[in-house]
């Protein structure tokens, strides 16, 4: 799956106020068969979007119209529970760029670094006041900014910065995995092995 490369972003968002979001609520084990990473999408958050006759919750966030984006804004503890990388492929196939938490599992972080999808640490304050600012007008812009590694509340100008590796950050900004990363630095390592003595 090519990686798309990501510097600034805005969008309005699906906010998700739940803590403790574990990776077999974000894609349930039953739908990890698949031998591809398209489709994940449809099953994203599958038993909070659906019932037991698999007809939409209307409850539920990602069914309510009035929230779009592609920035999901999640509760503390985002990603947590089996390191599943069909979690990240979930989202992303879903259409979501970003998820903004106040917390992440470790696993889950580098599993979305991995497949194109920038986690975004913010502090606890921050995200009430993100939420909060969501609930009262849905339509709500927020701007990520890679390269500055900051994220903005564009209507009330509150802005925080967060923290990513800065070799993760090298790769999404160009649109790179591990392997893109290593051939993009194909001269320099022939230069190096040619420096060296025989």
């Amino acid at each position: 799956m090519p990686i798309e490369k990501f510097n600034i972003l805005k969008s309005a968002c699906v906010p998700l106020p739940v803590e403790n979001v574990d990776t077999d609520q974000i894609i349930p084990a039953r739908f990890l068969k698949a031998t591809s990473r398209k489709g994940f999408g449809d099953n994203l958050f599958r038993d909070w979007r659906y019932d037991n006759n698999n007809q939409p919750i209307s409850s539920f966030v990602t069914n309510n119209p009035v929230y779009s984006g592609s920035i999901l804004v999640a509760g503390k503890n985002f990603g947590s529970g089996s390191s599943r990388e069909h979690a990240a492929w979930a989202i992303h196939d879903y259409g979501f760029k970003v998820v903004i938490s106040s917390f992440f599992a470790d696993i889950f972080k580098n599993n979305a670094l991995n497949n194109g999808i920038l986690p975004v640490q913010v502090s606890e304050s921050f995200l009430v006041e993100l939420f909060s600012e969501i609930v009262t007008d849905p339509q709500t812009t927020v701007k990520v900014d890679l390269p500055a590694q900051t994220v903005t509340i564009l209507s009330k100008g509150l802005s925080e910065k967060f923290e990513i590796n800065p070799y993760k950050k090298e790769c999404m900004m160009n649109g790179f995995d591990d392997i893109d990363f290593l051939l993009s630095m194909k001269e320099k390592i022939t230069e190096y092995e040619q420096s060296r003595p025989l």
